[in-house]
């Protein structure tokens, strides 16, 4: 999620200062709770399925970003409420086909193929050289990723990659709320909105399913370990380290969903998803990194 906070003045490079290595010690918390709050979600997939895990996640989602926001929705003109009905549509289409993804082709996986979103927004704008080489060596990731296999599951990676539209989306338009809406005020609507859609559809959902209590627990924890850590760690790392790095930082997102999967759901990956991995967390290190 896009926050934008004051920073500290630099640290000399060789020794950084004791706030940024506290900074850099919230934003693994937040990169770890990010992920292990997808495992979980993933545990209860096979009974809620995922518009029913999503539905739990997204009303937990708005009743943290509403208390933190506090929107005066009342008060939002038409120019303010378009883009905040978009971001609405994006929260909803974006977590809803990443757990669909991760439910088919493993959590490493989809969170790889989900950060090419921010990742074509960056260099959608530059010119740099270097940046073409990124590009290139995303696209062919995706190619190692894809190839044919008598275990490819096609269907899970197009869904990844539109999550990876709806995140690009998700940046576009989080910077279009920012400028119209003051503070979290934006953001907040736009979760409040798309819990209120998940509730007739998560109703149904969990009615039709008779979720058992693990299954709605694991929901639960994945709400707050996916939306309410994460936003108070990112809030509190913006303190303290300059934005650049933070962007640079969370291109190991991947690397902790691969490795985390591993873990908690044993699914492991070949050499050559591995290398994949490492060259998209390389191609959005590069992409984001400060210009000179």
């Amino acid at each position: 999620m896009a926050l934008e906070a004051g920073t500290e003045p630099a640290a000399p490079a060789s020794r950084p200062s004791p706030t940024r290595w506290s900074g850099m010690a919230l934003m693994v918390g937040s990169g770890l709770s990010n992920q292990v709050g997808a495992s979980v979600a993933a545990l209860a997939l096979p009974v809620l399925g995922p518009v029913g895990v999503v539905a739990v996640r997204q009303w937990v989602a708005a009743a943290v970003l509403l208390s933190a926001g506090r929107p005066r929705l009342r008060s939002f003109s038409a120019a303010q409420w378009r883009p905040v009905l978009g971001l609405a549509a994006v929260f909803a289409t974006m977590n809803l086909t990443l757990y669909a993804a991760i439910g088919r082709i493993g959590l490493g996986l989809a969170v790889t193929l989900e950060f090419l979103g921010p990742l074509a927004v960056a260099l959608a704008s530059s010119r740099r050289r270097t940046d073409l080489v990124c590009a290139l060596a995303a696209a062919a990731a995706v190619a190692i990723l894809a190839r044919p296999r008598p275990s490819t599951d096609y269907l899970g990676i197009g869904l990844a990659l539109v999550a990876a539209v709806c995140w690009g989306c998700y940046v576009l338009l989080n910077r279009t709320v920012g400028e119209r809406l003051p503070g979290l005020q934006g953001s907040a609507a736009a979760a409040a909105v798309s819990g209120v859609l998940y509730l007739p559809v998560g109703v149904a959902v969990l009615w039709l399913h008779r979720p058992t209590a693990g299954a709605l627990l694991c929901a639960f924890a994945a709400g707050v370990l996916s939306s309410a850590v994460p936003f108070l760690a990112d809030l509190l790392a913006l303190r303290r380290v300059p934005a650049h790095f933070f962007g640079i930082f969370m291109s190991v997102n991947p690397v902790f969903a691969a490795l985390i999967g591993m873990v908690v759901l044993d699914q492991r990956l070949d050499a050559a998803s591995w290398l994949a991995i490492a060259m998209i967390v390389t191609a959005n290190a590069a992409a984001v990194a400060p210009r000179r």
